[in-house]
């Protein structure tokens, strides 16, 4: 008979992981809200707040998360919560939206930025297949630095100037008549009441500072959950975290996808995979006490493989039908058992 005290204390665990998440996701949204509109307020150019400000916002969770694991020594929780949140953009989150209306993408986006955010994905992946150290680290950052010049100088061309001012758009709200925010948190704020000056900042850090807790929580008890079912550490880090910390990624594809912006979705997605892999790849690489041990081939080649599908069924007809988008989510459906073979 299973011990009830051993169940009491796995429920107490899973309950106290579940409160983590919650915090963390609601605290990102506070960190981007309250980050963009500071940007927006000391006129940084609407380019800048979209490519930087947004997108390394947006993907907080998943390297902060995987930071504090790497910190604590839980190095198959970080390494699993980054190449998970990976393939889960391409194939579950990028099918669901293909399956609420067809998805339509400018042939700039699928020459510049997808191509990108491939090349990051395959740099991490060789790198954690080696096996992270603060080498790799620095060599992760100086790809994040050139990978942002080039998003805000494409930003700054013609047509993707407007992307990165809709995505300001679409995650803060229309001032003036509060409608549209992606962030679950902005459809409190559709009053029209215009906060002090000291708002926005001290809702940044206090967001920044709720995003630690939330991971700190998350982790130590996604590790302990692990270690009690003697389940493998990447393993809960691919499934349960990879898929907490995707939800705002998740929540704001589908609003933007019933808003018709294609463009924003898939440029969200594929942006999320390339923060991920380099500044996420580089927190892991310094936060860890030493170095990462090596991830395994199989995790490497599904991450890999799942970027360059989502990319190949995009280039064929600039679009991704809803037959391509249930495709999408099989290949997900696949990962966890090829994931457990490998």
């Amino acid at each position: 008979m299973p011990d009830p005290a051993v169940e009491h204390a796995l429920t107490i665990q899973i309950l106290l992981a579940l409160a983590g998440l919650a915090l963390l996701t609601v605290a990102a949204d506070h960190l981007v809200l309250g980050s963009s509109r500071l940007a927006a307020r000391m006129r940084i150019s609407p380019v800048v707040v979209g490519v930087v400000v947004i997108g390394l916002g947006t993907s907080a969770p998943e390297f902060l998360v995987s930071g504090v694991a790497a910190a604590r020594g839980d190095a198959g929780i970080a390494l699993g919560n980054i190449t998970g949140s990976n393939i889960l953009n391409l194939t579950l989150i990028l099918g669901v939206a293909a399956l609420i209306a067809r998805v339509a993408v400018a042939s700039t986006v699928i020459r510049r930025e997808v191509p990108l955010a491939v090349a990051a994905v395959i740099l991490f992946g060789l790198l954690a297949w080696l096996g992270l150290t603060v080498i790799s680290g620095m060599v992760l950052v100086a790809a994040a630095i050139g990978a942002l010049w080039l998003l805000v100088r494409w930003a700054g061309e013609g047509r993707n100037a407007e992307l990165a001012e809709q995505a300001v758009e679409h995650t803060e709200g229309d001032p003036e008549t509060g409608e549209g925010p992606a962030m679950l948190t902005a459809r409190a704020e559709r009053v029209r009441w215009r906060p002090p000056a000291w708002f926005e900042p001290v809702r940044a850090v206090l967001g920044l500072a709720g995003v630690l807790a939330g991971a700190q929580l998350l982790v130590a008890n996604a590790s302990a959950i692990a270690t009690d079912l003697g389940v493998p550490q990447l393993i809960i880090g691919f499934t349960l975290v990879a898929l907490g910390t995707s939800l705002p990624e998740l929540v704001t594809t589908i609003q933007a996808q019933r808003r018709g912006e294609s463009d924003l979705v898939v440029g969200n997605l594929f942006g999320s995979n390339l923060f991920n892999s380099l500044a996420g790849g580089a927190v892991v690489a310094f936060a860890a006490p030493g170095a990462v041990p090596a991830a395994g081939v199989a995790l490497i080649l599904t991450m890999i493989l799942t970027g360059a599908l989502a990319w190949a069924l995009l280039r064929r007809g600039l679009a991704l039908t809803r037959v391509e988008g249930a495709a999408l989510l099989a290949a997900y459906a696949l990962t966890v058992p090829l994931l457990l073979a490998g």
